[in-house]
């Protein structure tokens, strides 16, 4: 394999989500809204989080770690395809191109590794109440998150150290408004066999183990809940908590393993997934916690009137 020092593509090509200018400006001004929307929520939820006394719980404190990813998830490739649509050549460098490809993967498989640690948490609530504080204590959950920001760095580098290392000589149009592995390796001036196989095992085989895992242990712990239903509110609460995480997992994860789980080949419904994945899935996040959850639509409501129209209640 030649060293990266040999590569000739200077920057790639972008082919976008669309050429026809009419479109262009119908999907600038709904993913401008989405993304208007991802950050002052996140932004928001991280606040209310942070400030009311009555969110200390650390299902509060993991899903501020949420937020928080998803305000930089989404900002990894949403102002880059809202600039893009109007400009004629969509282009990105090399080096930008590998910057985004690292970062959507740090933090793609950050979130992953956190929604399986807000399940271990919902495991303790559920099956372990009354040592629940202290198996969940802050110090763990922090070990815990920091435990995820690391699986996803050390996954992201393997990606990078991956494609670096690919010759690049010939063509440099990518089939889509961002870079990722699917379409770089596509491009290589290399037989990219081994290459694929690992990353479809480090992102795919992750993503599929992840997700059965997952919904696994929310299916042992619905049918647990669903056995003791008449114990009151709090057992109502716990389901619908239950079922939202379910839907993130589902959301997530889904889109993922289309991309990944497979060999990297080109696909009709490849930018539609991708969309989802990388502009969807953020918008849909703060959405399915904040409606779902009395605390923290109640603890935003107080903060709003407190510091935006300057109410006491």
């Amino acid at each position: 394999m030649e060293p990266a020092n040999d590569t000739t593509v200077t920057e790639f090509v972008l082919t976008g989500l669309s050429q026809t200018r009419e479109v262009q400006l119908v999907l600038f001004v709904i993913f401008l809204s989405f993304y208007l929307f991802i950050l002052p929520v996140n932004i928001l939820i991280i606040c209310t989080i942070r400030l009311d006394p009555h969110l200390s719980s650390p299902m509060y404190f993991l899903l501020a770690n949420l937020a928080f990813l998803d305000i930089w998830y989404s900002s990894i490739t949403a102002p880059k395809m809202l600039v893009d649509f109007f400009v004629e050549r969509k282009i990105i460098s090399f080096g930008g191109c590998i910057a985004q490809l690292f970062f959507l993967h740090f933090v793609g498989a950050s979130e992953m590794f956190l929604l399986t640690v807000m399940a271990f948490d919902r495991y303790a609530a559920i099956c372990r109440p009354l040592h629940y504080a202290t198996i969940m204590n802050r110090h763990l959950c922090c070990i815990l998150v920091a435990l995820s920001w690391t699986g996803g760095f050390v996954h992201s580098i393997i990606q990078v150290a991956l494609i670096v290392r690919l010759p690049f000589c010939g063509p440099n149009e990518l089939d889509n408004y961002f870079c990722d592995i699917t379409q770089v390796v596509r491009i290589a001036c290399a037989n990219t066999f081994l290459e694929e196989l690992v990353m479809i095992f480090s992102s795919g085989l992750i993503s599929v183990v992840c997700f059965i895992a997952l919904l696994m242990s929310y299916a042992f712990l619905l049918a647990m809940l669903k056995k003791h239903s008449s114990s009151g509110e709090s057992t109502s609460r716990a389901i619908s908590t239950c079922y939202s995480h379910i839907t993130i997992v589902v959301l997530m994860f889904g889109p993922s393993i289309y991309i990944y789980a497979r060999p990297f080949d080109s696909f009709s419904l490849d930018k539609v997934v991708s969309v989802f994945h990388t502009v969807i899935f953020p918008l849909l996040n703060p959405i399915i916690y904040t409606l779902r959850n009395k605390e923290v639509k109640a603890a935003m409501k107080k903060l709003v009137n407190r510091y935006v129209f300057c109410k006491e209640k």
